[in-house]
């Protein structure tokens, strides 16, 4: 295994050449396994975690499935794929079950790069020919699926690599040159009935639509996220050990497994794992894989509260994104130095929101099995925004809506505080 920072190539655009952009992403993925050795690829260290090799098989199925299997011609060379394969799209038939991914170390590594390799070409060639109108669409969709899974992939293998007393470094840290974060405020908005949800000609998911209007109450939000020192102040406080300032199940799930401090912190809360290897703790750095239950229970100590999904939408959708998302090849939260009122709305680390994962009023799941993708999902979750360090730029947006039980913390998720006035 040859360490390096990872360069990665910017991917061109939604909407501008979808055989390269098709091409470019599934290069990416690629570019991301390259660092692991075939035996990091097969290992699944949680249930909620899978293995490298099974993501980049998936993605793969996804356009096999969706996209090449559109044509009653087509026959796949490995229909007992199928079944390895699926994740969760019961319409299309059974899969193996999630928490076993890690025992299938058949197919080979190699099996699957040639199977990725195929089922390019035949994609390539399908949107070559340009006869089925719904073929970019579809592409489309598979393309932003394989960004999910790129984030994935990189967060998975941390969550292995952790697990490892040899502490494995994925990739050689960055030259960075050490921050300052900016003083903790607070950004006032007034009360608006304003416009929330997707409208427009590009892509996006179906949880993010339709546009509507609703309601904003008066408040503030933080000009930044929480940093390291904030949040080991919490720690330091005795946050962890104060049932006055969790949520019951929250309350519960600290005591049930022994959460003391944020995940892949050391006990001295002075270092943390990282995909380069076990650093130092960056006091200035945006505090990350903290829970909603850990975000909640901070927020209640420093006399806040997180902000709604609507909220942290409407304060966003006329900020540019940028920042330190995937494409700088950090791959681990950064401090930021900024003149705007809010810094850091994209990249670095998804911010928990107070908002469960619901429909928005008129929502409509995609037609047939795709309809699967999010809708069925809206249950016992909430909503985190504005991508992380692992999101690739052109994959995020101030619509985009993720989201993710509230115990899950091995995600690069953080905090950004609201308050009421």
């Amino acid at each position: 295994m040859s360490l390096r920072p990872l360069g990665i190539a910017p991917i061109p655009p939604a909407g501008e050449d979808l055989a390269s952009r098709f091409l470019s992403v599934r290069q990416r993925t690629a570019a991301l396994a390259a660092n692991l050795r075939p035996e990091d690829t097969v290992v699944q260290s949680m249930p909620d975690a899978s293995p490298t090799k099974w993501h980049l098989a998936h993605t793969t199925w996804f356009f096999e499935h969706f996209v090449l299997g559109r044509d009653p011609a087509y026959a796949t060379p490995n229909p007992e794929w199928h079944y390895l394969f699926n994740s969760y799209y019961q319409s299309v038939g059974p899969m193996h079950a999630r928490p076993h991914r890690g025992m299938l170390t058949r197919p080979s590594l190699d099996e699957l790069v040639d199977y990725r390799r195929r089922v390019e070409d035949a994609v390539a060639e399908r949107i070559a020919r340009g006869d089925d109108a719904e073929l970019p669409m579809l592409v489309e969709l598979g393309v932003q699926h394989e960004q999910q899974h790129q984030e994935l992939l990189l967060t998975d293998i941390k969550h292995a690599f952790a697990q490892n007393p040899l502490e494995p470094a994925y990739a050689d840290a960055p030259r960075g040159l050490s921050v300052v974060a900016p003083s903790l405020r607070f950004v006032p908005f007034d009360e608006a009935v304003v416009q929330v949800g997707y409208e427009g000609e590009g892509f996006h998911f179906d949880n993010e639509g339709p546009r509507h209007r609703t309601y904003r109450q008066a408040g503030s939000l933080a000009n930044r996220p929480v940093t390291n020192a904030e949040y080991r102040a919490f720690v330091h406080d005795g946050g962890y050990e104060q049932p006055g300032l969790w949520l019951s199940d929250g309350w519960a799930t600290v005591q049930a497994e022994g959460w003391k401090r944020p995940l892949y912190w050391d006990d001295a809360l002075e270092t943390e794992f990282t995909l380069q290897g076990r650093r130092e703790i960056d006091p200035h750095a945006p505090v990350c894989h903290i829970s909603y239950f850990e975000a909640d229970a901070f927020a209640r100590w420093a006399g806040a509260r997180l902000p709604t999904e609507t909220e942290w939408e409407t304060l966003a959708e006329d900020i540019p994104v940028q920042g330190n998302l995937q494409d700088t090849g950090m791959l681990q939260p950064r401090a930021s130095s900024f003149e705007t009122p809010l810094g850091q709305m994209y990249g670095d680390v998804w911010e928990w929101t107070m908002s469960p994962y619901i429909s928005y009023p008129g929502f409509r799941p995609l037609a047939g099995s795709l309809g699967e993708y999010n809708g069925k999902f809206m249950n016992g979750q909430w909503v985190l925004r504005g991508g992380s360090c692992a999101t690739p730029a052109d994959h995020v947006r101030a619509t985009y809506r993720n989201f993710f039980p509230p115990h899950a913390r091995w995600q690069f998720s953080g905090i950004r505080l609201g308050n009421d006035r």
